[in-house]
């Protein structure tokens, strides 16, 4: 077995040692969001540049994140799907999205994500090869608090009657 044939065969376990940052989780809103609303969630992953050495080669590798699963904290998840999802203006919080996910209870959630990294690598500066499989890399995982919101609706209005219910400084309504 040549030298060429050697490294192929042990590139897929080099590339997953690799130090790969996984991409990192955001939430829209966070770091709180609401019970029954969408939340948007995306991955910042970005394509990574490695040279290192095999059996003495000098082996260049690059790494294209490609897939992504989303695991929500509460038991469901997402994926792995190829959309990374990403980051929507404020006045569209609450928008589904290809990556957003509905939180049914309250409390303090984990979420995290898995990114899947396709690669190619070159030995000697020769011409790139596809490295087989997909890496996969874990990132940190974020906390999420869903809250829960009341509505309600009052008829006073606040500059006509700055003590009516629901306004700043009103003494609290009884139940």
């Amino acid at each position: 077995m040549d030298i060429l044939e050697r490294i192929a065969a042990m590139i897929q376990t080099e590339f997953q040692k690799l130090p790969i940052a996984a991409g990192r989780v955001t939430a829209q809103p966070s770091p709180h969001t609401l019970r029954g609303a969408e939340t948007n969630f995306f991955a910042e992953a970005a394509e990574q540049q490695f040279d290192i050495k095999i059996l003495a080669q000098a082996v260049h590798v690059d790494a294209k994140p490609v897939q992504y699963t989303w695991n929500y904290g509460d038991g469901t998840s997402l994926g792995p799907q190829n959309s990374a999802g990403g980051p929507l203006p404020q006045d569209r919080w609450g928008e589904k999205t290809a990556t957003s996910h509905i939180y049914v209870q309250t409390g303090d959630f984990s979420v995290a994500l898995t990114t899947y990294f396709q690669g190619t690598y070159t030995v000697n500066g020769g011409p790139p090869l596809p490295i087989p499989g997909q890496g996969q890399f874990s990132s940190p995982p974020q906390t999420v608090s869903v809250w829960r919101s009341i509505t309600r609706n009052y008829a006073d209005d606040c500059l006509q009657n700055p003590e009516g219910q629901g306004c700043p400084g009103a003494p609290p309504t009884s139940r």
